[in-house]
Formats: structure tokens, C-alpha cells, sequence
């Protein structure tokens, strides 16, 4: 089989046509563009693993363009039409919306795990606006849409594929078409994750009950989830479902940022050897920094990335003090990350509402003000695909030396917040930022420490998967200092983000999920 002529390596290659020939075997013939009705069984669970710049995301994105033009269908998670016994269908995954956000940028239709698992259940006049968008029935009539906003909807589903998306370009809000939402109950076809690294035991197990076909795309050198004892689901995988990519693609050849992260593979490399690295890389390339001080106003969009957990809070504590925040009250422009959803199981459908609209553990938010009832408040969940959210919140602000958070307000259940400033490591993985900080002092703690985790010194995994998450720029800083802040907080950068401004829903009027 012959491979796209896209500035393959030799490794890439090799691994399409290992995929492609998984997917044949399926049923699904890439170089005739042939299609067979799915079976049961499948072809199982395979690997594409490898380094960051090993080209993982740009081999899953040509096999999409080659699934798309043999004719399989993407199910995206926003709507799932009616089912057919000889369709084949692909979806694409990630851990987190920040990770889907990143593949979507890039022209892949990826949406989050959470998004497949549960479906959601459409009013049935506006179903009929999706099957027609789908492909699968004529142009409607709906009463209280002109044929204006009709062409809106198809205009848009055209460039974006989201149905969601459509009917609110047609002046719909979400409450109006999705009136809930279930746990998938039928099996799916085809699945890509990407960040696999990132999953545990029980998505990896749910994940195989749901597609026949899965394929993992992962970077062995992170940080395994935590309590799984330094393994990665994907390690347990038989060498030929397990495929390799070593070299670096040759559009990142010229990156200082994975040049540092691939010189962490050494290892005779000491902590002091590899700053001194990042020093000299500094003084030659402005890619990347030797940090004096923790830059404040980055803070607000691209947290600080440390080790320990008692740095996170002092950065966090000292974020707001520089920018005046009182004790009781937030101010809009704060990052937040979500910590999940407190509420009783009898509540599930509140829970799933929440979860479906980006918040889910780890997602990462800002907060735009305090909502319409008391305890709720208005958020903007980065990398959503409808980004602006009001609900029920719980919002955390951790102090440092005192055991139990300050809560400036909060609802009785909801969706609970910790501050955003600042993140571990660990919950940075599947995010990408233009420019990262690291936070130096806490690297060398842990070199001195002499920790290992999966045959490495620890310090090495953090500082790989830290530096990783930056796409143009790292500031490696040095001091334990902050600089003051050019400018107050602010919103107003959120409202360009990508199909913001179409799935904004007017405040005013905007139910908001969760509970009073």
C-alpha cells in the first residue's frame, strides 16, 4: 500500500499503513475507498506511540482525511443521527476539551470522551432540522424559523460540522433543542484517541466496550494518570499492535522547545547540566527564556506549572494579591479549574448537563461574573465548542498553611473550582499554551529528592511533559519572584474565540444548569 505523499518519515509511513491495514481487515478499504457493513468483532486496540514532534498528530489527521474521503461518517458527540446497518462511523477523542481544542484547530473534528459516552436527546421538531443538516432528510419547516435562519444553520454546518453550532447560528439556545442526556447505550465503529497517555483503566475499559476498531495515539515519556503505578494503558499491547514513531518531523526540526525535551532522553543528564542547556539556549534563540521572575500577566490564560502543591497555592495567593482581589469576591478575568461536579446521584441528569457543557475535572475557565440567582455564576470553559456557561458553583480559593479552602461564594451543590493561576504538572498534561511557564525551584527539589517513576528520575517526566506543553515559547523560571501586572484583568479577549460568538446565548434569558 502506498502512503500519502504528505513529508512522511519512514516510521510514519510504515505506521499509516499498519493502520490502514487494521482498517481493511474492518472492513474499511482506504486505497479503493471501499466500504463493508461493520463487524461485530473488529480489529481491537492498536498504538501509534511517540515523543512530542514525532509526527502523532499529523499521521491521525491524514488518516481522518482518508477515512472521511472512503466515506466514513464522523461522529462528533454534538448529535448522532439515525443508524444504519451498513454505516461506518469514526470518532475522534480526547481527554479534555483543551486536547480536543488543539486537534479541532488543526481541522480534525475531535470532541472529548465525555461527549461519546453520553449522548444528548434532542426535541424532536429541532431533530428534524439535524437529520435534514445530516444528510438524512428533506429541508423542514419549523414554526418560529424564518427560511433565513434556516440557510444560517446549513451555512454553518457546512464550515463546522456541529449541529449545535447550527441551530444557534439559526437563533436557537441549547435549552430549546437538547432536553437532556444518556449514557450511549449501542456500540460505535471506529475510534481515534489522542493524549492516550492520559487515560485510566476505567475509560480505556469503557472505550473498548464502545468501538470494535480503537486506536491510541500517545507520548510513553508523560506522566502515567495518577495511582496507576507508573503505566500507561497502551504499554500492555503486543509489539505489532504497538507501532513507534522515533523521528522528529522536519517541520519541527528547528524547535529549541522539543530539542530540550528530547535531550531529557539522556541519560548521564544531570538537573544543573540541563539548565545550563536551557540557559545557552536562551542567550541564542528567544523561544525560549531563563526566567528571573513568574510573569503575572501570562497567569491569567497560561497557568504556572509546578510540582508541589503548596507552590501552586503561594503562586495563586500571590496572583490575586498583585491584582487586588478581596478574600470574598472574584473578579471576572480569574482562571479556574474545574475539580468536578458535587452532586448526589439522584441528581444525574444535572450532573451529565454540566458535564456535557466542559465541565468536567480539569477543564480549565474563566470566570466572567457572578450568575442570575445566587451561588451561580457565568463562566467561559476554554476550548468548549459552545464556551459560555452559567451554573451552580462551588468556587475554592486554597491558602496557603491552612487546611480547609476559603469558598467567596457558592451554591449548595454544582460544579466545584479551585483557582486557575497556577496548576500542577500532572493536571497540565492534554493542555497546550503559545507560552508556558515552568517553575524551576520545584524541578530541583524533585531532582534532589531522587524519586523515580517507570525507570526515570522524576524530575526528567516533569520537565518533559512541562516543557511539551508549550507551542512558541518557555519560560524557565529561576527565582521564586512575580512580576506586577501591566494591566488589570480583563474578558474582552475571550469573546474572539473560535465559534464564541455564535454559540454565545444571551444572559438576560439563559437558563442556567445545575441547581438553585
Amino acid at each position: 500500500m502506498t502512503a500519502p505523499a504528505l513529508q512522511f518519515s519512514d516510521d510514519q509511513a510504515t505506521a499509516y499503513d499498519a493502520v490502514a491495514e487494521r482498517l481493511r481487515a474492518a472492513g474499511v478499504d482506504l486505497d479503493n475507498a471501499l466500504l463493508q457493513p461493520p463487524r461485530e468483532a473488529g480489529q481491537g486496540v492498536m498504538a501509534v506511540i511517540g515523543k512530542a514532534g514525532s509526527g502523532k498528530t499529523l499521521l491521525l489527521a491524514e488518516l481522518y482525511k482518508a477515512l472521511e474521503q472512503a466515506g466514513v461518517e464522523v461522529v462528533s458527540g454534538d448529535y448522532e443521527g439515525r443508524r444504519r446497518k451498513d454505516r461506518r462511523t469514526l470518532a475522534i477523542l480526547a481527554p479534555t476539551n483543551k486536547a480536543a481544542s488543539v486537534l479541532r484547530l488543526r481541522g480534525v473534528p475531535a470532541t472529548t470522551i465525555h461527549r461519546i459516552l453520553y449522548t444528548p436527546v434532542y426535541d424532536p421538531e429541532y431533530e428534524r432540522i439535524a437529520e435534514w443538516l445530516a444528510g438524512n432528510g428533506e429541508r423542514p419547516e419549523i414554526e418560529g424559523l424564518t427560511e433565513q435562519a434556516l440557510d444560517r444553520a446549513e451555512a454553518f454546518y457546512a464550515r463546522n460540522k456541529s449541529v449545535p453550532g447550527a441551530l444557534a447560528a439559526a437563533g436557537l439556545r441549547g435549552s430549546d433543542f437538547i432536553t437532556g442526556w444518556k449514557r450511549r447505550e449501542d456500540p460505535l465503529d471506529i475510534g481515534f484517541v489522542d493524549e492516550a497517555s492520559m487515560l485510566d483503566t476505567r475509560q480505556f475499559d469503557d472505550l473498548k466496550e464502545i468501538f470494535p476498531t480503537l486506536v491510541l495515539f500517545g507520548d510513553p515519556a508523560q506522566l502515567a494518570p495518577v495511582n496507576q503505578s507508573g503505566s500507561m494503558v497502551f504499554d500492555a499491547l503486543a509489539a505489532p499492535r504497538k507501532l513507534s514513531l522515533s523521528r522528529i518531523h522536519r517541520q519541527d526540526a528547528d524547535n529549541p522547545i522539543l530539542d530540550l525535551a528530547h535531550a531529557l532522553a539522556d541519560p548521564q543528564l544531570e538537573f544543573h547540566d540541563f539548565e545550563r542547556m536551557v540557559e545557552d539556549t536562551a542567550r541564542r534563540d528567544d523561544r525560549v527564556v531563563w526566567g528571573q521572575r513568574v510573569e503575572v500577566d501570562l497567569m491569567a490564560r497560561s497557568p504556572v506549572l509546578v510540582w508541589r502543591n503548596a507552590t501552586r497555592v503561594r503562586l495563586i495567593n500571590a496572583f490575586r494579591a498583585v491584582h487586588g482581589a478581596a478574600e470574598t469576591e472574584l473578579l471576572p478575568g480569574e482562571p479556574l479549574i474545574c475539580d468536578g461536579i458535587e452532586l448526589p446521584l439522584k441528581h444525574r441528569k444535572r450532573r451529565l448537563d454540566l458535564e456535557a457543557r466542559g465541565l468536567i475535572k480539569g477543564a480549565q475557565v474563566i470566570y466572567l461574573g457572578p450568575g442570575n440567582r445566587p451561588g451561580f455564576s457565568r463562566l467561559h470553559v476554554i476550548g468548549a465548542e459552545d464556551p459560555r456557561v452559567s451554573a451552580a458553583s462551588i468556587i475554592k480559593i486554597e491558602k496557603p498553611d491552612e487546611e480547609e479552602p476559603f469558598i467567596p461564594h457558592a451554591a449548595r451543590m454544582g460544579a466545584a473550582f479551585l483557582h486557575g493561576a497556577a496548576v500542577t504538572i500532572h493536571k497540565a498534561q492534554g493542555s497546550q499554551w503559545d507560552t508556558v511557564q515552568v517553575f524551576a525551584p520545584d524541578l530541583y527539589v524533585a531532582a534532589r529528592m531522587g524519586r523515580v517513576e517507570a525507570g526515570q528520575p522524576l524530575w526528567k517526566r516533569l520537565a518533559y511533559v512541562a516543557i511539551t506543553r508549550a507551542q512558541e515559547r518557555l519560560i524557565w523560571v529561576v527565582r521564586n519572584r512575580l512580576a506586577k501586572p501591566s494591566h488589570p484583568l480583563r474578558v474582552d479577549d475571550l469573546k474572539a474565540a473560535p465559534v464564541a460568538l455564535t454559540l454565545e446565548q444571551p444572559e438576560p434569558d439563559a437558563p442556567e444548569p445545575g441547581l438553585p
